[in-house]
């Protein structure tokens, strides 16, 4: 099992395909990936040799945020726009969709599961 950027890659899949376990990297940044090693994309991972794995590691390590460093960056930009208390910042804070989207119905996935409110006594 191929180790790159602190993921197990599964062996049994594409190469392009593989690459998308790591977070931060997508379809086109494996495929860019791949056609700047000379790698091709129709290869599995088991069939790599443990060179073009260093290779791969290497060039991930050097061009792409990935992994732990991106999850951290995301979520010191989330922080900062809270502490600025602009508009999205206070969305995130209150648990709110962030991008204008409707809140009256929907929704849910953001505001968590429905409370009941008390009927009307008669």
């Amino acid at each position: 099992m191929a180790r790159i950027a602190g993921v197990n890659i599964p062996t049994n899949k594409r190469v392009i395909i593989a690459l998308t376990y790591i977070h931060g990297i997508g379809r086109t940044k494996a495929v860019e990936i791949a056609t700047k090693l000379g790698i091709d994309q129709s290869r599995r991972v088991q069939d790599l040799s443990d060179a073009e794995v260093l290779q791969i590691r290497e060039t991930i390590d050097a061009g792409y945020t990935v992994e732990g460093d991106l999850r951290r960056n995301t979520s010191m930009n989330i922080k900062r726009l809270m502490d600025l208390a602009c508009y999205r910042g206070l969305r995130h804070r209150k648990g709110l969709p962030v991008r204008g989207q409707r809140t009256h119905t929907n929704a849910r996935t953001r505001k968590g599961k429905s409370k009941a409110i008390a009927g009307k006594k008669k």
